[in-house]
């Protein structure tokens, strides 16, 4: 196949001929939803006809479906694809040595760091330097005038029934 050749299939104007219907021609850009909009009008020759399993497109007798399947250019592109996605996954797993650095994170140590004062929704703890003491702990809400947070959970939780 030249290279005029392989243009000439991927031009998306280029009329493309129906297989339902020999009369009708259909630019290549448009030719998938005419044949879905084709197939509902002849439902006889749908019968006859068989979906290509490489390219939705190509609509052909079955009894030439087998000969189709081992000729499609559009399987030689999938087996190629096929081919270099395996190449790539090999060199992956030969090139893929890496490990993950030592974590230099201790939860349960910073869990002791902090005080131990409970946590309290709608309020942030804050520590604030007077002369007299190193700090002073204080609570600050974040709730609107009229809002409070709840001092206790109800008994039953209404999204757990």
């Amino acid at each position: 196949m030249d290279r005029e050749d392989s243009y000439d299939a991927l031009d998306p104007e280029k009329p493309v001929q129906c297989p339902y219907d020999k009369n009708h021609q259909i630019r290549a850009c448009r030719f998938p939803y005419h044949l879905v909009k084709c197939r509902k009008n002849h439902p006889e020759i749908v019968q006859q006809l068989v979906t290509c399993p490489f390219n939705a497109r190509h609509q052909v007798p079955r009894e030439e479906i087998s000969q189709h399947i081992s000729s499609c250019d559009d399987k030689r592109c999938i087996e190629q694809d096929i081919a270099s996605q395996a190449k790539k996954k090999r060199e992956v797993n030969m090139i893929s040595s890496w490990q993950s650095p030592p974590c230099e994170e201790d939860w349960d140590k910073d869990i002791g760091d902090q005080s131990d004062s409970t946590f309290i929704w709608g309020t942030s703890c804050y520590t604030m330097n007077s002369p007299r003491s190193n700090a002073i702990m204080g609570h600050r809400s974040h709730l609107a005038l009229g809002l409070r947070a709840p001092r206790t959970l109800p008994y039953i939780l209404p999204w757990k029934n």
